[in-house]
């Protein structure tokens, strides 16, 4: 026979039972129920027994139908007291446990305990594990293994899958080591993991931080709504409501083994304890993952969960949120302070929600370790056994749970890790940090600011040195024209002295048209030197050289005429003109007009064809 997937849903009046029937006979099917009891048969499938947590009736409004199309029966029952709320409706696994299986009292007890054990159930459940003090053991006695798991019902697993569990847990040989030694040990490896710049890094960056911090998962939503309908109404609703199992929830639910859990006081204490441990480390893992699942969220959670990782058993609330808290700071990814008050918060509302919430939550971290290679091993010695545990426990136990965890106080002097002194100094370095760039940056504008008053006066410098220059310049250019004009005036003057004799007709006597033709040349020269002062300089130099040659001639002439005179005792003639043939080719000589005749000889350089 086939165990059919099935959900009950209720209202005021009526308890409704959905039955999911796939390829069944709808034409043959019975139902039973009576009481707390409900069976159905319908072939192939037959659920046998599901006890309820609530009386129902036969009555005649009972009703029931077959949707074809999804394979489904729908039953709808009535409840025996109108209004009355059944409590623990999607705790699946306890609905099928036998009426008779349900009661967790030992079968072997002594006389008259089951009355301490009904009063120490009503009684307020003290969070506070009593403290014994230390035994030491005799040398002959032989080594017991220390237990571990889910209350400590477990024992000498490690030490058949030493090399499998190896990845799993960082405690080394677990079964020979007691309870206070892996305290210290887990201690000492956290303040040795521990690294402030990692942790002062994401302080001062933490805007990915801030960013996964916004993310708002499913369970917060839901503590708004029952908080809204808490304060309108004044009394507890289903937290079905507010909490909705998936189809694959479901089914893993049917698929756990009922069991029923014999647990002394100090054992129900590491459990709670050890259910807030697990929590917090999975609040983490959703936040920091916005939801989203990866190959790291099974790290994650058995990382930062002492319980998971180094088989912890806490004594008290306190203790369990600052193992939380240095985990966080030490292996993580994102290692601040403000994911370990997240996760706190979270838990507190989880732990609100109910048992629907906290068995949710449970459910996916058994799926992330399920589909993790080495994890696995840690559903079966605690997940799966905390699953079954928490269908059963009374709300009153997660309400009082929650409530003293939200009392209790967590802070960063708690960390054992001078996190506040690491903060102090590195606020104090990042001051002088930012007094040494102000300085820095307060030279460098002094270092511009005279940088440009020495370009300014170097400019100031190159303008008046430019006007110097240009007023130089001015001055040469000025005293160029001036001497200009001088020797422009001399050359007239000695044009004036030196021009030959002009007859009647407009001509130099004893010239012919090309020495016009280079007087004109010469004059037309010295005009146009008057404006051009490189120009002038070019033909001053020429002229003196001429002026040079001719007194040069003129020396060697008249020793030439003494030395003829002296030998032939004639005096030497002054005629008033001495000239060639009037083609006037080659030299010329002419007289002066003043009482030293000078002689002047001007020579061509074109020879006569």
């Amino acid at each position: 026979m086939i165990t059919p997937a099935f959900e009950l849903t209720q209202d005021p009046d009526f308890l409704t039972i959905i039955i999911k029937v796939p390829y069944a006979r709808a034409s043959e099917f019975d139902v039973y129920f009576e009481g707390e009891d409900f069976k159905f048969y319908a072939k192939p499938y037959f659920l046998r027994q599901l006890t309820l947590p609530g009386r129902i009736v036969e009555d005649g409004r009972e009703k029931a139908s077959y949707n074809t199309d999804e394979g489904t029966f729908t039953i709808q029952l009535p409840k025996e007291v109108p209004g009355q709320y059944f409590e623990g409706l999607d705790m699946l696994t306890s609905l099928l446990a036998p009426k008779k299986s349900r009661s967790a009292k030992p079968l072997v007890e002594e006389i008259a305990a089951s009355a301490e054990l009904s009063e120490e159930e009503e009684e307020e459940f003290d969070w506070e594990i009593e403290q014994t003090p230390y035994q030491e053991s005799s040398e002959s006695t032989p080594p017991l293994q220390h237990p571990y798991g889910f209350g400590n019902l477990r024992s000498g697993v490690f030490q058949r899958l030493q090399d499998e569990l190896s990845d799993v847990i960082d405690i080394k040989d677990p079964d020979q080591t007691p309870a206070d030694e892996r305290r210290r040990k887990r201690l000492e490896a956290e303040a040795a993991k521990f690294e402030p710049d990692h942790y002062l890094a994401d302080f001062f960056e933490d805007e990915a931080i801030q960013h996964v911090l916004k993310y708002k998962p499913w369970w917060v939503d839901a503590h708004k709504k029952m908080t809204a309908l808490q304060r309108e109404s004044h009394q507890e609703h289903d937290t079905h409501t507010f909490v909705v199992f998936s189809e694959e929830e479901r089914e893993q639910l049917r698929k756990f083994t009922n069991k029923s859990y014999l647990l002394d006081k100090r054992s129900r204490h590491h459990v709670y304890l050890g259910l807030i441990d697990i929590l917090l480390a999975y609040c983490y893992e959703i936040c920091v993952n916005e939801g989203d699942k990866n190959v790291e969220s099974s790290w994650n959670i058995r990382k930062l969960s002492a319980t998971l990782c180094w088989l912890e058993s806490f004594t008290c609330i306190h203790d369990v949120l600052v193992s939380f808290g240095r985990r966080v700071l030490c292996y993580p990814l994102y290692r601040h302070f403000g994911l370990v008050t997240r996760a706190f918060s979270d838990t507190v509302m989880i732990l609100q929600l109910g048992k629907a919430a906290v068995l949710k939550c449970l459910l996916d971290i058994h799926k992330i370790f399920r589909e993790s290679d080495p994890a696995y091993i840690l559903n079966d010695l605690f997940i799966t056994d905390y699953c079954t545990w928490i269908q059963k426990i009374k709300s009153k136990k997660l309400a009082a749970l929650s409530e003293s965890l939200q009392k209790t106080t967590l802070t960063k002097s708690h960390m054992g890790l001078e996190l506040e002194e690491l903060e102090a100094a590195a606020v104090l370095v990042q001051e002088e940090e930012n007094v040494l760039k102000a300085a820095g940056t307060v030279s460098k504008q002094q270092l511009l600011s005279s940088a440009s008053e020495t370009s300014d006066s170097e400019e100031s410098s190159s303008t008046s040195s430019s006007e110097t220059e240009g007023s130089d310049s001015d001055e040469r250019e000025s005293s160029t024209s001036e001497d200009g004009e001088i020797n422009s005036f001399q050359g007239t003057l000695e044009e004036e002295r030196t021009a030959p004799l002009i007859d009647c007709n407009g001509l130099r006597q004893g010239t012919d048209t090309s020495a016009l033709g280079v007087s004109g040349e010469t004059a037309k020269v010295s005009l146009q030197s008057a404006s051009l002062p490189g120009k002038l300089i070019e033909e001053l130099e020429m002229q003196m050289h001429s002026a040079m040659r001719l007194s040069e001639q003129h020396e060697g002439l008249a020793t030439a005429s003494s030395v003829s005179q002296e030998q032939e005792g004639n005096p030497v003639p002054e005629p008033d003109r001495f000239s060639e043939d009037t083609a006037g080719k080659g030299s010329f000589l002419e007289v002066s007009s003043k009482p030293s005749p000078l002689l002047f000889l001007c020579s061509t350089n074109e020879d006569e064809d």
